[in-house]
């Protein structure tokens, strides 16, 4: 019968724990193979992640570069072409309308209307921002253009 005394682990399955700091007839007592004196002998230490060992840190290396404004404006843009290839009969453009035909990604970003290709329909583009040609060839169609806030 196998009682709970008798089990046994399979031979070579557990290795003891070299313990260390037991005296120098141990083989590693004294400063138990951590060296003598510094950080690295000492219980706790820890090492940053990071930490190369002395060697300029890789963020110290890499070069910094570029710059981005807080408050730059990033512009979505808009060409009239693509405006004039779509079919419709709304008299008023906005942002909202642009971003259901696709025009746009993002309702809630700011939208520049370029003058790029030719524009035929008299409707009211209300923007963000202009160019000066893409409001020539606005009002020329008989329509207007009108900026609107960012807010």
């Amino acid at each position: 019968m196998v009682t709970l005394n008798s089990i046994a682990s399979n031979p070579g399955s557990r290795k003891v724990k070299h313990r260390v700091g037991r005296g120098t007839g141990s083989g590693s007592g004294s400063t138990s193979g951590y060296g003598n004196n510094g950080d690295k002998c000492r219980s706790g230490r820890k090492q940053k992640a990071y930490f190369e060992g002395g060697e300029t840190p890789m963020s110290r290396r890499i070069g910094k570069f570029g710059f981005v404004h807080a408050r730059a404006v990033t512009y979505q843009i808009v060409n009239l072409r693509d405006i004039n290839k779509i079919q419709f009969s709304e008299k008023e453009i906005d942002v909202a309308w642009m971003r259901d035909k696709g025009l746009v990604h993002n309702a809630s970003h700011a939208v520049k209307i370029l003058g790029t290709g030719e524009f035929t329909k008299s409707v009211v583009i209300k923007a963000h921002a202009f160019s000066a040609s893409a409001k020539e060839k606005i009002e020329k169609a008989k329509g207007k253009a009108e900026e609107i806030s960012r807010v």
